[in-house]
């Protein structure tokens, strides 16, 4: 008995932490939120027992409700960033790169968001007219201290110059570029503002970036519906309108329904008077209207003809 119980409350545990977990990944529908919640993971990455050499890539671990996501990151020298560089995946920083503000060390994040969650940019975004072909790729920056102590992470920025800019590599990345009709796709780089800035590939399924952010292929897509967002004061507007217009209709019905009744008592009146004069005779007095009673009574003449015919004498 007490093995079934026990069996019973795993199980009941265990549903309860997959639906919190569905939940959670449900609830991510911010750009925003999504780096913060792989910044967390990624700081817990190095807070235990291993340690991680700087310059070194390793994976981060994700929970189950951000499967499909895959994460790299090390931990660099502001200096030896701008002397040597460095190479994350498919990104490639040159030499001069700068973190700004310089803190001491930078702890580098590299993601690769897949095609599932690469919607949410599609959907943050003004995109309309083009569609992804490739998953969102992303380079973030944060402070890394000496002491390991994440306990105050901050963002720090990457800048490189047009010269030796910063090179995002998607040959190796899944693309759907299948039924492009022939179509080049263009890089598009999602701006933390909401922007999109579109640019030409340097080379072959290679972007270029001055800057960390996150970054896609595009190609215009005319069949794709237009998604353009509506303004908060047009959004205003067309619900003012939309609500005069609805107690209008509604006030149009309830004058409708008011005549309605009162014709329907109307007419109600009128088959009651008509069936009271029916059964009463109208007469006139005067310039008055009267109902009186049809005769009943035998009149006088009618009674001594009778008695004329029995013989009867009357005095």
């Amino acid at each position: 008995m007490g093995s079934l119980i026990f069996s019973l409350t795993l199980t009941i545990l265990s549903l309860v932490s997959f639906s919190s977990i569905t939940i959670e990944a449900q609830g991510i529908k911010s750009a925003r939120l999504l780096d913060l919640l792989i910044r967390d993971y990624t700081f817990q990455s190095y807070n235990n027992k291993y340690y991680f050499k700087t310059g070194m890539l390793h994976t981060v671990k994700l929970p189950a409700n951000l499967s499909g996501i895959g994460v790299h990151t090390g931990k660099f020298r502001c200096g030896s960033l701008r002397r040597y560089g460095a190479q994350l995946n498919e990104f490639h920083l040159g030499i001069g790169v700068i973190v700004h503000p310089c803190v001491e060390r930078v702890m580098i994040v590299r993601q690769n968001l897949g095609f599932n969650w690469s919607s949410i940019y599609y959907d943050n975004y003004e995109l309309s007219g083009y569609r992804l072909v490739s998953p969102v790729l992303g380079l973030l920056a944060y402070n890394a201290g000496d002491d390991m102590n994440f306990s105050n992470p901050f963002e720090v920025g990457i800048l490189a110059d047009d010269q030796n800019p910063i090179t995002i590599d998607f040959s190796n990345t899944t693309m759907l570029i299948n039924n492009t009709m022939g179509l080049i796709p263009v890089c598009a780089r999602f701006e933390h503002d909401g922007k999109v800035t579109l640019a030409n590939q340097v080379s072959p399924s290679v972007c270029a970036a001055t800057g960390h952010g996150h970054f896609g292929l595009v190609i215009e897509s005319p069949l794709m519906p237009d998604r353009k967002k509506v303004s908060g004061w047009k959004l205003a507007i067309g619900s003012s309108v939309g609500a005069a217009l609805g107690a209008f209709l509604l006030s149009l019905l309830l004058i409708a329904l008011f005549v309605k009744v009162k014709k329907k008592a109307r007419m109600e009146e009128m088959e009651r008077r008509a069936y009271e004069e029916e059964a009463l005779e109208v007469t006139m007095v005067g310039h008055v209207r009267a109902f009186t009673a049809p005769g009943t009574r035998t009149q006088p003449h009618s009674f001594c003809k009778i008695l004329d015919e029995h013989n009867v004498l009357v005095h």
